[in-house]
């Protein structure tokens, strides 16, 4: 029999043995954890993201003389340029460098400031030049570096958040309509000029930055006219094709794109305002795209000037604040319910829908303004014009896109996210959604709009007999400056206060406030009326409820009855042959805003890509809007805390326990020893 001979581990080799094990395994466990941290594993990995916020230097300039327009419009692209710039070396820098406040200011927030300082003082100087110096300028050049914590979602990094979406049967109903007066103008005028079938895509803003390339830094979807682009003239597009039903109308109507972030790489992906400046993913084309105007609740509208420059909403909100802010977002089956600063979760079956309610009183002298936005108004909240403004045709546009909620808990990964084109430090934030109007209608058809909407009907400009268009039309020459419209005649005295859609629904909508939409909430638009609602916030609501009226879904519009279910239905009748007649003529329109550029060496083409210049845009509030408004979503934060970073570090810690307990077995055995 043999003896074993194998000897049996003694107390102290057991002892030596565990602690070893706790030392690589708790070590084990501590560089696992600190690997996902560092490499971001599924979640979010960088929770810190920041964006940088400089004062809108074009919202704040109302007077600009006509002979310095052209060259302040430069000027304020390029202050967007640079912010932009700014932006994508910030994005490039480490998470270190982006914690380190040293290398931030020093590298990236400095040079910002001294080149705005430069710019602003170029733009002060030019309207010095024609006119009396603007005070206190200089005080806009400095800018913020604003940490999110959030993470930095989305295909190109900066967004959307799964924060940034809500489901849209947890939000209240929240539209409200204006009561009809006795003499409200209930009719609709509906115009179809597809769904930008052509693929006419550019990130130039003609209206803010003529003459300058990529003044958006982000691209539009373009239906009606197709000559827009930054060195569109005037008379470019007064003979311009036009998708339109009824060629007659040329105006041009255009939106930030919509894009899926599915990972495709667009041909705008290595282009300036595409994937260069974070606009990344599938451009989605619209499935419906409704155009609508509308009466006003108080009164009879008058015709609108041609060549009228108006945008809705502001592309900076998010750094700006809501005060602009025009964003309405829904889902079809659900528009009595309208989300101002998040994007919609719609149940199967149901579409995305955005809508936009454009300002419904006119000053009645100018087509454009300095900061693009004062020759314009929103009505109050009972439709009434502020005083000296008119009433005109309530734009409302409703664009419907066929997307599946986006799976929230993998970051879009089984179902992907969706979001807006933006300025790259606006991170795609659904608050700064807009959209922008030139009208080009010609002058007989744009008065059988007043009078079918004066005279309480339906009518459809697809059915209506085209006219041939008259020589000079219009157009007035405007051509930049001129305004004027055209002339365009009409107008029909008519105003009075209007606005706003009225019509019931929509219309002046409001909500609360004002309006509508309109400035949305926001704002309170005008009529100083503010806010609907106050509502605002968050962004729920209401924005205007926006929309629909009610009508729910969207109605839309219903207005004139019109109605339901979302997309207006059809006309049911064409505008009459007769045109209105002009209760009075107005003044011959003024431009007070940009001149159209032209394509000469002069104008300044883009910068290189990858430095693309931008445009001053859109920031503007409603006439007389409430600016306090609050509710700053720009600075929201969003998820994020010590909390939470210490539920995710916990089994590193638990790693270090194990370490320190096996060192010190260790320790101990060896004393024994």
């Amino acid at each position: 029999m043999t003896r074993n001979t194998r000897r049996r581990p003694t107390g102290p080799r057991r002892a030596t043995f565990a602690a070893f094990a706790l030392i690589l395994g708790g070590g084990g466990l501590m560089a696992t954890n600190i690997y996902a941290s560092a490499t971001g594993g599924g979640e979010a990995a960088q929770k810190a993201g920041a964006t940088i916020d400089c004062p809108d230097v074009g919202a704040e300039l109302t007077q600009v003389p006509d002979e310095s327009r052209a060259e302040v419009d430069k000027e304020l692209a390029a202050l967007d340029g640079q912010i932009a710039e700014a932006y994508q070396q910030l994005q490039a820098a480490t998470q270190e460098q982006k914690q380190d406040s040293g290398f931030t200011d020093s590298s990236i927030m400095k040079p910002l400031e001294e080149k705005r300082v430069a710019t602003i003082e170029n733009i002060a100087v030019a309207i010095g030049n024609a006119g009396e110096r603007p005070d206190g300028l200089e005080a806009l050049a400095g800018c913020e570096l604003t940490v999110q914590e959030q993470p930095q979602a989305g295909q190109a990094g900066n967004g959307p958040v799964a924060e940034d979406f809500v489901d849209i049967n947890s939000v209240e109903p929240n539209v409200q309509e204006p009561p009809a007066g006795q003499n409200a103008s209930t009719g609709t005028f509906t115009t179809s000029c597809g769904v930008n079938e052509n693929g006419l895509f550019n990130s130039d803003n003609i209206i803010v930055a003529p003459g300058v390339t990529n003044a958006a830094h982000h691209f539009h979807d373009y239906i009606g006219n197709q000559a827009n682009d930054a060195f569109a003239s005037d008379e470019d597009l007064a003979n311009a094709d036009t998708s339109c039903e009824n060629q007659g109308d040329k105006s041009t109507y255009y939106w930030p794109v919509l894009r899926l972030q599915n990972g495709t790489q667009e041909k705008d992906a290595n282009s300036p305002g595409g994937g260069i400046e974070g606009n990344a993913g599938e451009i989605i084309t619209a499935k419906e795209v409704t155009l609508t105007f509308q009466g006003s609740p108080q009164s009879d509208v008058t015709a609108m000037p041609r060549l009228l420059r108006i945008i809705t909403g502001d592309a900076k909100a998010f750094v700006n604040g809501p005060a602009n802010a025009n964003a309405s977002w829904s889902c079809t089956g659900f528009e009595d319910r309208q989300l101002k600063d998040k994007y919609p979760l719609c149940p199967q079956g149901s579409d995305v829908v955005r809508t936009f309610k454009f300002q419904s009183c006119w000053d009645g002298r100018n087509i454009d303004s300095a900061n693009h936005r004062t020759h314009v108004a929103f009505a109050a909240a009972d439709g009434s014009c502020p005083g000296g403004f008119k009433a005109i045709p309530q734009l409302v546009q409703r664009i419907v896109y066929d997307v599946d909620a986006p799976s929230l808990d993998d970051g879009g990964q089984t179902t992907p996210l969706f979001a807006v084109d933006s300025f790259p430090e606006q991170l795609h934030k659904p608050v700064t959604d807009h959209g922008d109007f030139i009208n080009v209608f010609d002058e007989a058809l744009m008065n059988e709009m007043v009078k079918c909407i004066n005279e309480g009907r339906q009518c459809d400009a697809g059915a209506l007999p085209e006219q041939p268009q008259q020589p000079g039309d219009g157009n007035g020459g405007n051509d930049d400056g001129g305004q004027n419209g055209g002339d365009e005649g009409n107008n029909g005295g008519n105003d009075n206060g209007g606005q706003d859609g009225g019509q019931n629904n929509d219309g002046g909508q409001n909500d609360g406030g004002q309006n509508n939409d309109g400035g949305q909430n926001d704002g309170g638009q005008d009529g100083g009326q503010n806010n609907d609602g106050g509502q605002n916030d968050g962004g729920q609501n209401n924005d205007g409820g926006q929309n629909n009226g009610g009508g729910q879904d969207g109605g839309q519009n219903n207005d004139g009855g019109q109605n339901n279910g979302g997309q207006t239905e059809p006309a049911t009748e064409a505008p009459a042959d007769d045109q209105p007649t002009d209760d009075a003529t107005v003044d011959q329109p003024k431009i007070g805003g940009t001149p159209s550029a032209t394509r000469d060496a002069e104008e300044t083409p883009a910068e290189e890509v990858g430095e693309p210049t931008a445009s001053p845009t859109q920031s503007q509030a409603p006439v007389g809007a409430d600016q306090s408004q609050n509710n700053n979503t720009g600075t929201q934060t969003v998820g994020g805390s010590l909390a939470d970073t210490g539920a995710k570090l916990w089994p590193a810690a638990a790693g270090a326990v194990l370490v320190l307990c096996g060192i010190v077995l260790l320790r101990q055995m060896r004393r024994r020893a």
